[in-house]
């Protein structure tokens, strides 16, 4: 965020109250002023400068300069456009129908984009207790190394909380419920209040599902994940196995889905009933295989699948125990780590070659 906060100028209280509460939401504090007089000293310096009408009506000419939007209720008349473009306003926003543009702006000064979009991965198990919430934060951990940073995103209301998993139960901060936004947001500002897995590079946030098991709506999911991305961070969702209209949207944008298989019979049979819905949404998957078998059990798991193995995963002893006394992650250059990797390392290759 640069050091300076943008400048509001309105005298319509209504129009006032609700910029405020967008830029609230956007994580954005504001200078205000009660009128283009007394904002002289912060019109050049301010990074965005958002007016109402009244004071656009009743100002004779601004000084020119760039990142000046006009609120106004409902849409625009020929008067506002009028005004507008005799003050050279670059935008006009309506508000309530532009609201999300509105947060947008506010968003940009606080967090400007990342020259390089961050990468959004889905872990899904191909069975019940496959690992694959074991598996989506340790991808996240392997993720947060790295300087964009990461965020783990529990989509699973029945999966028992990514903060019990990470033994961050006790540790305050909001979860799902208490998170309810839409549009564009600042995901640094999320972050900064979310509970955090501290590990050797850092400190991984986490956004968990409530204790009573309430996820994420489709709105507040989509936002969080749109910023982290936005933000050149890595958003890690640990998805259920029956998708909901949240989670089918965190499949919907994801760079990647990763669907985690013991190298089982019964597993692989489960994992085409999960990968036939995961297929209707993306054709942008990928299988980890785990197990006790060698890596060509995992290979012909794969191939019985369909989508490309990303990465054989041999069992991590005494993982389990470790999770069970909140010692997790476990071994940081065990088989789960050394997985977790290769699968950052494929996604992110594939990102690149698509975006070219």
């Amino acid at each position: 965020m640069t050091g300076e906060r943008p400048l509001v100028v309105a005298a319509d209280e209504t129009v006032l109250d609700e910029i405020l509460r967008v830029a609230a939401v956007a994580g954005c504090e504001l200078d205000r002023a009660p009128d283009l007089t007394a904002a002289r000293g912060h019109w050049a310096r301010a990074p965005l400068v958002v007016l109402d009408e009244e004071t656009v009506r009743l100002a004779p000419v601004l000084p020119r300069r760039g990142g000046v939007v006009l609120v106004c209720k409902g849409s625009p008349g020929t008067a506002t456009w009028e005004h507008a473009f005799r003050c050279g306003i670059e935008r006009v926003i309506s508000l309530p129908d532009e609201e999300t543009e509105l947060a947008g702006a506010f968003a940009d000064v606080v967090e400007t984009p990342a020259e390089e979009a961050g990468l959004v991965l889905g872990v899904v198990g191909g069975r019940g207790g496959a690992g694959a919430s074991v598996f989506a934060a340790a991808l996240a951990l392997a993720a947060d190394r790295d300087p964009g940073g990461a965020l783990l995103v529990d989509c699973d209301p029945l999966g028992g909380g990514l903060d019990v998993l990470l033994g961050l139960e006790k540790t305050p901060g909001p979860r799902w419920p208490d998170v309810r936004l839409s549009g564009r947001i600042s995901v640094s500002s999320l972050a900064a209040v979310l509970p955090r897995r501290r590990h050797r590079g850092g400190s991984l946030p986490v956004l968990a599902c409530g204790k009573e098991g309430e996820g994420p709506a489709v709105e507040s999911l989509s936002a969080v994940v749109s910023a982290g991305r936005r933000s050149g961070r890595t958003v890690v969702c640990d998805l259920p196995r029956a998708l909901g209209g949240a989670a089918t949207e965190a499949v919907a944008v994801a760079d990647m889905v990763v669907l985690v298989v013991p190298t089982e019979v019964r597993a692989c049979m489960a994992a085409k009933q999960v990968l036939r819905r995961l297929s209707d949404v993306t054709a942008r998957l990928g299988v980890v295989a785990c197990g006790r078998s060698r890596a060509a059990s995992a290979a012909r798991t794969a191939a019985l699948l369909g989508p490309p193995l990303l990465a054989a995963m041999p069992l991590e002893r005494g993982l389990s125990a470790d999770v069970e006394r909140g010692e997790f992650p476990a071994k940081p250059s065990g088989p789960l780590a050394t997985a977790a990797a290769e699968v950052l390392t494929v996604a992110r290759r594939e990102a690149r070659a698509a975006s070219r």
